[in-house]
């Protein structure tokens, strides 16, 4: 699957080059009622609410952010609604984050 912003495929298993271990790893999915969302955009803020980066949640909701560490905004547009959350990703490893729009 192609998309228009050349964001990497999202899915729920990481990529075996990507050490969580290492890394900050924000991973997550969007709902609607308890239902996935596919075709969300997705957007990371940092702490003072900056723009930071964009991908389109993949067909079963799910999307993944690589960051430093920090406490950050997860913001989900689609036209069923909108949702945020916040995660706090003080250090290395694989952070879970749930957005729900309405």
């Amino acid at each position: 699957m192609s998309d228009s912003c050349g964001a990497p495929e999202q899915g729920t298993a990481l990529p075996a080059n990507v050490d969580a271990g290492k890394e900050v790893v924000l991973n997550g999915k969007v709902t609607s009622g308890g239902a996935p969302v596919g075709g969300a955009f997705v957007r990371l803020l940092d702490a003072s609410g900056e723009f930071t980066a964009e991908v389109v949640s993949s067909p079963a909701g799910d999307f993944r952010f690589f960051a430093a560490p920090g406490t950050w905004t997860v913001r989900a547009l689609h036209r069923d609604g909108n949702g945020e959350a916040r995660v706090s990703a003080e250090g290395p490893g694989l952070h879970e984050v749930a957005v729900a729009v309405a």
